[in-house]
């Protein structure tokens, strides 16, 4: 808990000493420009829409204890998340050996106030990615949340589409979230931020930051340093097919740190993980692949014969 302490109150000095700076410079802004800035408050994000894929994944009010993150439903029954949502301590060092928690799961929710028991889905088991942080904090940050029941889809609730293998993300997309704020705290109300892809990944090397591999890719800020800050983590980066003009999730947002102190966050690339996600969600067991395969090579050797 010291050592938390600790971490978080690092957190807070570094964003009042960068919010400090930014105000700074913004006395040389116009006044008007200055209140759309100020309005503005994600790290200088813009209130969002109704959002009909978004999952709040809830473990409590407050970091220290685990706080919430995003998530993003993809099925009827299965909401995609980053899988250090679902520990109080996020490091490797603290959650070797350890059992995921059981979160709250909302659906169909725009305000924090909205997270009510009448929009709360019961969750039947949550399902680590087998390679979650094998080597680092970072590695295979994803979890899959299995709900007791089916979502009934409307207009408030609906899933967001996965990526076709191999299908590369365009530019940039748009990112919406709960996280910190400029007055460090989870936002009342859902957020958004449409922010470009970065090809010079986390040039500002850091040992809290992530090496990235070819399962990840990253974001930039925007330039005023608007970005994804705590409590951000596991929303979808949704992006929008040039040619097709479909619209899916790209990547789950991972390193959620950047705030205003860094440039680049970081999010598992989910055309990489489809083969994963896929056979959780058909609930495939060890066998089921070998099982496949015999059944296969049976009716292609008896046609044969």
């Amino acid at each position: 808990m010291w050592a938390s302490s600790v971490v978080l109150l690092l957190a807070v000095w570094t964003c009042l000493a960068d919010r400090t700076a930014a105000e700074e410079s913004a006395h040389s802004l116009s006044g008007s420009r200055l209140a759309s800035l100020r309005s503005k408050r994600m790290i200088g994000a813009t209130l969002a829409p109704h959002v009909p894929w978004q999952a709040m994944v809830y473990l409590s009010d407050t970091v220290l204890d685990g706080g919430l993150g995003g998530g993003a439903l993809i099925s009827d029954r299965w909401v995609l998340t980053a899988g250090r949502n679902l520990f109080v301590r996020k490091s490797r060092q603290d959650n070797q050996g350890k059992s995921p928690l059981i979160p709250k799961v909302y659906l169909g929710i725009h305000g924090r106030v909205e997270a009510t028991e009448a929009n709360a889905f019961a969750v039947e088991k949550v399902v680590l990615h087998p390679g979650f942080q094998n080597h680092t904090d970072w590695d295979n940050d994803l979890a899959l949340i299995q709900l007791k029941s089916p979502v009934v889809m409307s207009d408030k609730v609906t899933p967001i589409p996965l990526p076709e293998k191999g299908q590369i993300p365009p530019n940039g997309g748009v990112i919406t979230g709960w996280g910190w704020g400029t007055d460090f705290a989870f936002s009342p109300s859902l957020k958004f931020l449409a922010l470009p892809l970065s090809d010079s990944c986390l040039q500002e090397r850091s040992v809290f930051a992530p090496t990235v591999d070819e399962n990840m890719f990253c974001s930039g800020s925007l330039e005023f340093g608007q970005n994804v800050c705590f409590g951000d983590a596991g929303s979808a980066l949704v992006v929008e097919d040039p040619d097709t003009k479909e619209i899916y999730a790209a990547g789950i947002l991972s390193y959620d740190k950047p705030c205003r102190e860094r440039q680049n966050a970081v999010y598992m690339k989910l055309s990489a993980y489809l083969p994963w996600i896929h056979s959780v969600i058909r609930g495939d067991t060890e066998q089921s692949a070998a099982l496949r395969s015999d059944a296969m090579t049976k009716m292609y050797s008896w046609q044969r014969q």
